[in-house]
């Protein structure tokens, strides 16, 4: 899952990351407006974490660019700003929650947690499909009641198919949620090929269904 920290105090920010990348998320940062603009323009996200006050702009500009563009990102404002008008407004411009600081990480992981399962998997802990079990607060993956072993990228890479099933998602699309910023440094996207091969190979293994179409020229599908 993919985290954008937007935050201009390095120490909060790399408390955050520190803290969030030991929950087996991967985390991105921009510490200011444009910084900040310039990945919500060119990249998705499973969770922002949006301050108000930044160097160059408002966070509640961001928030309505955001909007204006229809994006899926989940949005969680966390600010100093604790006024009750900041608060309404951030959630008018459609962020799922706010957070006042200072906080402990572990409410903010708890916050972040609960945001992804209520946007994609319909607010369950549990994901059940056919012979397959996924128990998102332990992070584990049953299937014909055979534990099975993932590593983090094929983890990722399971959740953002079932979160996204039925949809063509072209191989650019998971090299970014695989590698995000640093998917533009790849010339190819043979890694994505990679994962997505392995993780398939791990599933037949276990008797699960053939569920995950290669689209020839595009990408995969997660057909059921």
């Amino acid at each position: 899952m993919k985290i954008l920290i937007i935050e201009d105090e390095k120490e909060l920010a790399q408390d955050m990351v520190n803290y969030l990348t030991n929950e087996q998320y991967r985390c991105e940062w921009a510490s200011d407006f444009q910084s900040a603009m310039d990945k919500v323009y060119a990249y998705e996200y499973d969770c922002i974490l949006l301050d108000l006050m930044l160097p160059g702009g408002d966070g509640l500009t961001i928030l309505d660019e955001l909007k204006k563009q229809n994006k899926q990102d989940g949005v969680i404002i966390i600010s100093a700003k604790n006024a009750i008008e900041d608060k309404v407004k951030g959630l008018k411009l459609g962020a799922d929650d706010y957070l006042a600081k200072p906080f402990h990480q572990a409410e903010l992981a708890a916050r972040i947690e609960s945001l992804i399962r209520r946007k994609q998997f319909d607010s369950n802990n549990v994901i059940v499909q056919n012979e397959l079990t996924i128990d998102i607060n332990a992070k584990t993956v049953m299937v014909n009641d055979q534990s099975l072993t993932l590593t983090k990228k094929e983890y990722d890479l399971l959740l953002f198919f079932i979160g996204n099933k039925n949809r063509v998602l072209s191989k650019g699309a998971l090299a970014e949620h695989l590698s995000g910023d640093f998917a533009d440094m790849f010339d190819n996207h043979d890694f994505v090929y990679a994962h997505v091969k392995n993780l398939k190979k791990k599933l037949k293994e276990k008797g699960y269904g053939d569920y995950i179409k290669t689209i020839y020229g595009t990408g995969y599908k997660w057909e059921q």
